[in-house]
């Protein structure tokens, strides 16, 4: 008994030790976040700054923006390659890309990174929409299908000169997992990574569920707090980029690739499972199929569930979520 006793002692004098350590940082266009526990502060300091590195390099690597990304690269040149003389990438970059027309093929062309070969030319800041010209002149450009990749030589290149790829909608998913990685070489049992709309947690915060809080996308409120352990969860909406226009509607960066314009019916999806890179993906795929559609999906992949909050404010969970009748 007193063996015991001491036995348990010890494990609240170490755990009274141990503290939680955490950052946040402007990282690919958003607010990137931390928070871990561990005894070693040292080691957790050292976890931390090794979360903040991994974002930035994933930023400068895949970032359509920056210049000497490798993606950046892949759209200035890709369109130049061909079958006989494709471009070589990254396997990292032909991973995501992989997974990208993955999605694309699951969903029939809702979730199409190509989208951005139109979407480019939106400007959410100063309220600028592409011309008619460019909207007919590129949407026969929106189509996954245009993106040949081969996985195995990681070779790339695109079937229209004006094709244009941007990674936005799992690339933070991507990088949420990739950290989580690196916590756990750490040591680290216990943690929450996020990058705006996407997060992942392990283990639980010490007895306890982690708490996900889903926002009104009305007002800035949560509108849903979920307790989840040891999953990933990726929200999208129509709140996050946006400007009303001149007749008064909702301009949006989610963009449903059949039409080129922002995605109606649906304000917000949040999708819970094991992997930002597989929950980033379907949060959008979700959003551009539609309440009904984007939840028959989310029904039929295991270990993934839903909660849809559409325009008229009805809120839908998936089967693993519904309370029982």
């Amino acid at each position: 008994m007193r063996l015991l006793l001491c036995i348990s002692l010890l494990m609240v004098c170490q755990l009274c030790l141990a503290k939680w350590h955490g950052d946040a940082q402007d990282i690919m266009g958003t607010k990137v976040s931390v928070a871990l526990w561990l005894e070693d502060d040292q080691k957790a300091e050292q976890a931390v700054a090794a979360v903040m590195a991994e974002m930035r390099r994933i930023d400068e690597h895949f970032s359509p923006y920056i210049e000497t990304s490798e993606l950046y690269r892949a759209n200035q040149l890709a369109p130049k390659a061909s079958a006989k003389k494709p471009l070589s990438i990254s396997p990292e970059l032909a991973a995501i890309i992989d997974k990208a027309n993955y999605y694309g093929e699951l969903s029939d062309g809702a979730f199409d990174i190509t989208f951005a070969s139109l979407g480019r030319y939106y400007d959410y800041r100063n309220k600028l929409t592409p011309s008619e010209q460019q909207r007919e002149e590129l949407l026969p450009t929106i189509n996954y299908r245009l993106i040949h990749l081969n996985i195995k030589n990681n070779t790339l290149w695109f079937e229209h000169p004006k094709v244009y790829i941007d990674l936005g909608g799992i690339a933070k998913g991507y990088a949420v997992d990739k950290s989580i990685e690196i916590v756990r070489s750490f040591g680290v049992k216990h943690a929450s990574v996020t990058a705006g709309g996407d997060s992942r947690v392990i283990g639980d915060k010490l007895g306890r569920p982690w708490l996900i809080g889903i926002k009104n996308p009305r007002a800035d409120a949560v509108a849903i707090t979920l307790p989840l352990v040891d999953v990933a969860v990726s929200t999208s909406g129509d709140y996050e980029r946006y400007f009303i226009d001149d007749k008064g509607e909702r301009v949006h960066h989610i963009i449903n690739p059949r039409t080129g314009k922002s995605t109606n019916g649906v304000n917000s999806v949040t999708i819970i499972g094991p992997l930002g890179f597989d929950t980033d993906p379907l949060s959008t795929t979700v959003f551009v199929l539609g309440a009904e559609k984007g939840m028959a999906l989310i029904n039929r992949l295991p270990g993934f569930d839903a909660v849809i909050i559409a325009s008229d404010g009805k809120v839908s969970y998936s089967k693993g979520l519904a309370p029982p009748k």
